[in-house]
């Protein structure tokens, strides 16, 4: 004989059918959150790992053949140099700490940045006052130490002291390939001579990784030089430059206007053209897409401030006049300045 339930019974099965239920409900949505969680790890995985395996797998390939033609003469390298129409010239010369050489009969030349044909005819100019038409060879006997420093999300990264020419993805396997967090950019940091004094401005170039390795554009695999400085930014960056205070890459976090990232950058410098600010945006192609906008109309609130994506690059242009007006100002209270900037080309 079946009894029938009396209320505490029913009251009983009901709780414990809800806490049933309800506990099913916070292990499902559990693993949902956990679901996505792997998913974007997962996604994060595949991305720098994709990266690092063309990078194995393309080192070789894209790597351009570097002659010694490429080289850039550094200071410390030892030079054989030959003058085909006056062998008692001929002879070996080490380049100097501060970049020069000094050879029989002509004053001392500043050879450190210039490749082997660049001094073989800087020396045979020489030579015209004593030798008509006098051919020159220039050759690297020994290469010197040259240090470049791989910085970011890279596995190892570190100053590297290599010999010869080294391109870009050399640096990059030296370094162990790109870490987990990296971004598909990066940017290389280079002092460039302005004069032959050793007056220097800095250069910022920027590269797509994506373009390089996954696309196999051996064109931004670049050669490097001494004192190049290799920055891999993480993921979900910005870049700003020109004539802001303070240039450099920036983590993206959230939703980022460019009023918000000129402010990161410590505002425009003096000579800022409010009126020419440029945003290179990835598109996913080798030419990046250029949005050119009135920084004045967006604080004047005449258009919206821009909401800024992953990987844009934010120029703010410079006005001549105002750079004139600085330099002179700055003769005047003897000091010295040094512009440097974006330089597009390389993965725009």
């Amino acid at each position: 004989m079946i009894r029938p339930l009396n209320n505490e019974m029913i009251q009983t099965i009901l709780s414990l059918s809800i806490f049933l239920l309800l506990l099913l409900t916070s292990c499902a949505g559990s693993d949902t959150r956990r679901e996505t969680e792997i998913l974007k790890s997962a996604a994060v995985d595949t991305k720098s790992e994709k990266l690092n395996t063309e990078l194995t797998k393309k080192s070789t390939d894209l790597n351009r053949t570097f002659s010694a033609a490429d080289y850039k003469i550094g200071p410390e390298d030892l030079l054989e140099i030959t003058i085909f129409q006056a062998k008692e010239l001929d002879s070996p010369v080490r380049v100097s700490a501060s970049g020069y050489i000094k050879l029989p009969l002509i004053e001392k030349i500043h050879a450190t940045g210039l490749t082997l044909s660049e001094l073989e005819s800087l020396i045979s100019e020489k030579y015209r006052t004593y030798l008509a038409d006098p051919v020159v060879s220039v050759f690297i006997k020994e290469y010197r130490s040259q240090q470049i420093t791989v910085l970011g999300s890279v596995k190892n990264p570190s100053v590297f002291y290599v010999s010869g020419q080294r391109s870009l993805l050399d640096l990059l396997s030296m370094a162990g390939g790109l870490s987990q967090d990296a971004g598909d950019i990066c940017i290389i940091q280079r002092n460039t001579p302005s004069d032959p004094q050793n007056n220097q401005t800095s250069d910022n170039i920027v590269v797509d990784l994506d373009h390089l390795l996954l696309k196999g554009q051996v064109d931004l695999n670049l050669p490097m030089y001494s004192g190049d400085v290799i920055l891999v930014p993480k993921s979900g960056i910005l870049f700003v430059d020109g004539a802001v205070n303070s240039p450099g890459s920036f983590p993206l976090k959230g939703k980022m206007t460019l009023t918000q990232a000129i402010t990161m950058a410590k505002g425009m410098s003096y000579e800022a053209t409010k009126s020419d600010v440029k945003i290179y945006r990835d598109n996913g192609k080798p030419e990046r897409d250029l949005i050119t906008i009135d920084y004045d109309n967006i604080l004047d609130r005449k258009v919206p401030d821009i909401e800024l994506k992953d990987k844009d690059i934010i120029i703010v242009s410079s006005s001549s006049i105002k750079k004139f007006v600085k330099s002179i100002a700055g003769y005047f209270n003897f000091g010295y300045f040094g512009f440097g900037g974006v330089r597009p080309g390389a993965g725009f």
